[in-house]
């Protein structure tokens, strides 16, 4: 016997445009307590707790709601419930407690989802959003890979490729992460994401058999949830030996598929760009590399990414010869990492840019400042940079060169003009 929908309404705060937000709850009885004192701690109001799907649609036709909180299971998430709640304009926000559940979340189209355990300001942003938050665009050119390269020494690839694909999100377009590394990813423990299921490995095998289609990217990928701007990630292998799956034919199939799904690929590549054939009795033996080489050349954009000091910069420049004779130059743009006083020198900025134009005839490098307690918060909390510490100067650089290098150039100039008028407002007369 299924419990009556009880309805009752708490003291709320106002919604955005000094409206009330009322919220239904349809979850188990003890994450739904603990929700219900979560919301009224925050001043929210509470205007239906509901025992399954069918009971959800009729509180969603009987009462004006704005948003429902539901577990991400059949007996709370249906098809129907979804198609009623778009047709009412209320705002699904599925909570998972298993891969299941986020599996079902997806194969019925709800993609705003959070951990069943999250803590409140994961929850509320996806419960409220932020004022003026950006809504997909549909102006933007489809499919551009983008893939973030860098030498051996952690010279700060995943950082860099976590946050661009961060900043792609936070300005309105669909982007996936993609963790091609096949000797050390780490996207998913950056991001707080499960990796027992390799996404990217897994489409990489739908390709092979001919079977990967955009409901099987949004089936075994997972989603980067953030109030600025989600995005999705194909998690890397969670053991180097499963690099054979990652053939670079596999690789180019899935970027391929990838670019009708989404409005921008990253890729987050190993730094070896060895072939393997002088070392290898088997010409037709799958490569280890394969799937780093294949990105590069199936991208659109390159970011090469190097450290900022001396061992760094001779790493890069070593690097950056074989990375020429691997893809051409016109689409590689250098990203030089942790730039700091402290590893340099005095001006650091013109020795590292005299340094690369000097030894490796590079010119313009994008220069991204130190700033290791920034780094630190974003992977202590599992979360971007654009969330922990939007501030940084770490951020600001590499938004920058997002928004001058990456987006399409009518968005870019709407932007330089908006930035004049603001400067131009202030001006002292």
């Amino acid at each position: 016997m299924t419990t009556p929908c009880l309805w009752y309404r708490w003291h709320s705060r106002p919604w955005p445009g000094d409206e009330m937000i009322a919220i239904a709850l349809a979850v188990p009885i003890d994450v739904e307590d603990r929700l219900a004192v979560e919301l009224s701690r925050h001043g929210h109001s509470v205007a239906a707790r509901c025992d399954n799907a069918a009971e959800l649609s009729r509180a969603i036709a009987d009462r004006r709601l704005d948003v429902a909180i539901v577990a991400a299971n059949p007996r709370y998430l249906t098809e129907r419930l979804l198609a009623e709640s778009d047709s009412a304009g209320v705002r699904v926000v599925g909570l998972v407690a298993s891969d299941a559940d986020r599996r079902h979340a997806a194969s019925v189209g709800l993609l705003e989802t959070v951990d069943e355990e999250a803590d409140w300001p994961r929850l509320e942003a996806l419960v409220i959003g932020p004022v003026g938050s950006p809504t997909p665009r549909s102006d933007g050119p489809r499919g551009q890979v983008i893939a973030v390269w860098g030498p051996a020494g952690a010279p700060g690839r995943t950082s860099v490729a976590i946050a661009i694909a961060a900043e792609l999100a936070a300005e309105g377009f669909s982007v996936v992460l993609a963790d091609a590394d096949t000797h050390s990813g780490a996207v998913a423990p950056a991001l707080g994401l499960l990796d027992e299921s390799p996404g990217f490995a897994a489409a990489c095998r739908l390709a092979g058999a001919d079977s990967l289609d955009t409901a099987e990217l949004e089936r075994i990928g997972q989603r980067y949830l953030s109030g600025h701007g989600s995005f999705w990630v194909l998690t890397g292998i969670g053991r180097p030996s499963r690099w054979p799956e990652l053939s670079g034919d596999r690789v180019t199939d899935t970027l391929r598929r990838c670019r009708t799904w989404v409005d921008y690929v990253v890729v987050d590549t190993s730094s070896s760009l060895e072939s393997d054939e002088e070392i290898s009795s088997d010409l037709f033996a799958p490569r280890r590399n394969a799937s780093t080489i294949a990105a590069l050349r199936e991208a659109d954009r390159v970011i090469a990414v190097g450290s900022a000091d001396p061992v760094g910069l001779s790493r890069f420049l070593r690097a950056h010869v074989d990375l020429m004779e691997t893809i051409t130059t016109d689409r590689v743009h250098v990203v030089m990492n942790r730039i700091r006083a402290g590893a340099i020198g005095l001006n650091p900025q013109a020795q590292v840019r005299q340094t690369l134009q000097r030894f490796g005839g590079i010119l313009s490098p994008v220069l991204v400042p130190h700033d290791q307690a920034a780094f630190d918060a974003a992977v202590l909390e599992g979360r971007t940079l654009l969330d922990v510490a939007p501030r940084s100067a770490a951020r600001t650089a590499l938004r920058r060169f997002v928004q001058a290098a990456l987006l399409p150039a009518p968005v870019a100039a709407v932007r330089s003009r908006r930035a004049l008028h603001r400067r131009t407002a202030v001006a002292p007369s």
